[in-house]
C-alpha cells in the first residue's frame, strides 16, 4: 500500500514540475501534459529558427575596400562557398563600371577574392559604395 502511495506522490510531484517547467496553469495530468507538448513544440520551433539564424550569419561576407591612386582594392571573404558567388560579385563590378585589373580567386568551401578594379567610368563611385553593392551582391547570391 505504501508503495502505491509513494508512486502517486512522486507521480504528483513531476506532473507539478513539469507544470511549472511549461507555464502550464492546468490541474488536470492531462492538460499538463498537453501544455509540456506544446511547449516542447515551441521549443523545437525556436531552435529551428535558431539554426536558420546562425546558417544566415555565417555566409554574411566580409568585405573591405581600400582606395588606391587609380581604383581600388576589393576583399571578400565567405566562409561557405555558393555556386554563382563569383559571377554575382564579377556582375557587381560591372554594374560600378570597375574594369578588374588583377584578381586572387579561391572557392574550394570558403570563397576569398582579391582584386585589384581600375578607376571607375563613374566619378561619383567611392570605397563605400562599392563595398555596399558587393555585399548586395553576395546576399543575393545566398538567397537565392
Amino acid at each position: 500500500m505504501t508503495t502505491r502511495e509513494q508512486k502517486k506522490g512522486v507521480l504528483h510531484e513531476r506532473l507539478q514540475l513539469l507544470r511549472s517547467v511549461a507555464n502550464s496553469s492546468a490541474v488536470r495530468s492531462a492538460s499538463i501534459i498537453v501544455d509540456a507538448l506544446k511547449y516542447i513544440e515551441e521549443l523545437k520551433q525556436n531552435i529551428e529558427a535558431c539554426k536558420r539564424d546562425l546558417a544566415e550569419e555565417s555566409c554574411l561576407p566580409m568585405v573591405t575596400v581600400k582606395t588606391l591612386e587609380k581604383g581600388f582594392l576589393i576583399n571578400v571573404f565567405c566562409d561557405k562557398n555558393r555556386p554563382g558567388l563569383l559571377v554575382s560579385v564579377l556582375e557587381a563590378f560591372e554594374e560600378l563600371g570597375l574594369e578588374v585589373l588583377d584578381a586572387s580567386i579561391s572557392c574550394a568551401d570558403s570563397f576569398r577574392l582579391e582584386a585589384v578594379g581600375g578607376e571607375p567610368q563613374n566619378e561619383s563611385v567611392d570605397a563605400q559604395m562599392v563595398r555596399q553593392v558587393v555585399v548586395q551582391a553576395v546576399k543575393k547570391c545566398a538567397e537565392s
